[in-house]
């Protein structure tokens, strides 16, 4: 749902912030040491004005104000460590309170402080001061007898396996490596720094014994030209940016499509346009993505749904490329990336491997290489390394003349090279499975999406069939190619909405290869859509074509 059920506000700036987002009756914890006069007066309420002695507030919401920076110090007054290191461990105070009032187990958050300070900071000394304030937080909501009522929350239905908590980015992470080792290629990594997505390169950074090289360039363009000649030398080559990094790169994307070489550009799409807010999510690099080159530059496109996707999608992107021999964009965005969910991790040996072909020997006996002769399935060049005795061979900019490789400007050439590179990408669809369909397989509205929406348009789905409302949903992974039987599922639907944080993108690749009218759901607020609006806005469409239906019915009477 979209309500938060409980908030703990260690301030009044995060109070502020998102107690709009609470629903009433909701629990609210509050570190009242922090609402001194000064620091509410810096967040902008009147003089005098205190939220935790305000009547109408406390009738709202169950509020719980606790003096947390106080208790969190006296829990740690023998630890020997100073002020600073101790006040940063209210936020684990806090998280014991919590752990108590909702019945969770402190184990899986102890694993977790001596892994990450104990094991990768080596600072144990940090682990055990926070281990400390969690316990002492847990022990508080166990001996204070503040709360009423202690919940426990049911663990979530999951298929048997092993489970880690995985971000977008480190299953980003995770799905090129993986990639490359099925591949038995090394992967290279170009990048430049950029928010959402330079957690990618630190990921990356630490899987060096994967065969993982990792490239922090002085711009982006530097960064997309070093995955280029990364690609060229066979190995799997990967650059990662967001939404402006991508328009800088676009004119060496089209080079690396005129190469027709495999590598992967992630775009981790952020709300913009310019530097806009960096932090905050976006869908609107897609026609971007799609058309954002000079010429006719087609490119395959794959975007995951959530984070765990992100690592299926990422094995997924790396097999198109090769298979077609192009430049693949994965669309990721802020809310995917930096959210996270619960991971199945998969059998690593039931992932097949990823069949790469490099030339040994001359397809010209007697004549020189001839570098773009093609697969007559496929369309792909081959993928010869450079220093191969017999291969040698040039690529540029220029366009080339089919098979040889030669620079041509011959016009029949230049248009039969555009036509195939163009066809490559619409026949990498025979490695996209089908499209599925949550819910009716047929009737009167289906609910399309792509991205970070998955979530959102897939629980709305779900309520309105609760409801009684003949609502399908179906979420597209892959954006160029389509999936070849997107058109019989259009086609089965009444009326077909799109929900995108952005004005319609999607919805103008649908109308312009179907030529089917949809009805978009748009808007550009940094974050994802509430279930509740998408509820709704489909009820109110199903409405109005319904009563559209009936004055038809009517007029024909």
């Amino acid at each position: 749902g979209d309500a938060v059920n409980a908030l703990v506000a260690m301030n009044p700036a995060g109070f502020k912030t998102n107690i709009g987002d609470v629903e009433p009756g909701g629990i609210v914890i509050v570190n009242e040491d922090e609402f001194t006069k000064v620091n509410l007066r810096k967040c902008g309420y009147d003089e005098g004005y205190n939220p935790l002695e305000d009547d109408e507030f406390l009738t709202r919401y169950r509020v719980f104000p606790i003096p947390m920076s106080r208790l969190t110090r006296e829990s740690l007054t023998d630890s020997g460590m100073g002020a600073k290191d101790v006040d940063r461990c209210r936020n684990m105070y806090a998280l014991g309170i919590v752990s108590w009032l909702f019945g969770r187990s402190l184990d899986p958050t102890i694993d977790f402080l001596n892994d990450y300070f104990g094991t990768q900071k080596k600072k144990p000394e940090i682990a055990d001061l926070n281990i400390s304030a969690l316990k002492s937080g847990y022990f508080f909501g166990e001996t204070a007898e503040l709360f009423p009522v202690r919940y426990e929350v049911a663990p979530a239905p999951q298929n048997p396996g092993r489970y880690r908590r995985i971000s977008g980015n480190e299953a980003t992470v995770l799905g090129f490596v993986t990639a490359a080792r099925k591949a038995k290629k090394n992967l290279v990594y170009a990048s430049y720094p950029i928010t959402p997505a330079s957690d990618l390169i630190h990921g990356l950074s630490r899987l060096k014994h994967f065969g993982v090289k990792t490239f922090q360039a002085e711009d982006e363009i530097a960064a997309v030209s070093a995955a280029i000649g990364a690609a060229f030398a066979g190995d799997f080559a990967l650059t990662g940016t967001s939404g402006p990094g991508l328009a800088l790169k676009s004119e060496a994307v089209g080079l690396a499509v005129m190469y027709e070489l495999p590598m992967v550009i992630i775009d981790v799409q952020r709300a913009g346009p310019a530097t806009g807010m960096p932090t905050k999510t976006e869908q609107a690099d897609l026609l971007q993505a799609m058309y954002g080159r000079t010429s006719e530059s087609p490119v395959i496109i794959v975007a995951p749904a959530g984070p765990a996707d992100c690592f299926d999608v990422a094995v997924q992107a790396f097999r198109l490329a090769v298979h077609a021999m192009c430049p693949v964009i994965f669309l990721s965005d802020g809310y995917i990336a930096n959210g996270a969910e619960p991971w199945l991790i998969p059998d690593v040996e039931a992932i097949p491997p990823i069949e790469v072909t490099h030339p040994d020997v001359t397809n010209n006996e007697g004549g020189p290489y001839l570098p773009y002769v093609r697969d007559p399935d496929t369309l792909a060049r081959p993928w010869p390394i450079p220093g191969t005795p017999g291969l040698e061979h040039r690529v540029g900019g220029l366009e080339k003349q089919e098979g040889t490789g030669n620079v041509s400007y011959d016009p029949d050439n230049h248009d039969h090279m555009c036509r195939t590179r163009a066809e490559k990408v619409q026949r990498a669809a025979a490695l996209i499975p089908p499209l599925t369909v949550r819910g009716p397989e047929s009737g009167e509205l289906l609910v399309l999406g792509w991205g970070g929406t998955y979530g959102s348009i897939t629980t709305a789905g779900d309520e309105l069939r609760k409801q009684g409302l003949p609502v399908a949903t179906a979420h597209l992974r892959h954006l160029n190619p389509f999936p070849s039987n997107l058109r019989a599922v259009l086609d089965r639907y009444e009326t077909i909405v799109i929900p995108e944080i952005n004005f319609g993108q999607l919805r103008t690749l649908i109308r312009d290869r179907f030529l089917i009218d949809v009805v978009g759901i748009n808007e550009m607020k940094g974050r994802m859509f509430r279930v509740e609006e998408l509820v709704t806005k489909c009820r109110a469409i199903l409405k109005e074509r319904s009563g559209q239906a009936a004055a038809g019915r009517k007029r024909h009477a």
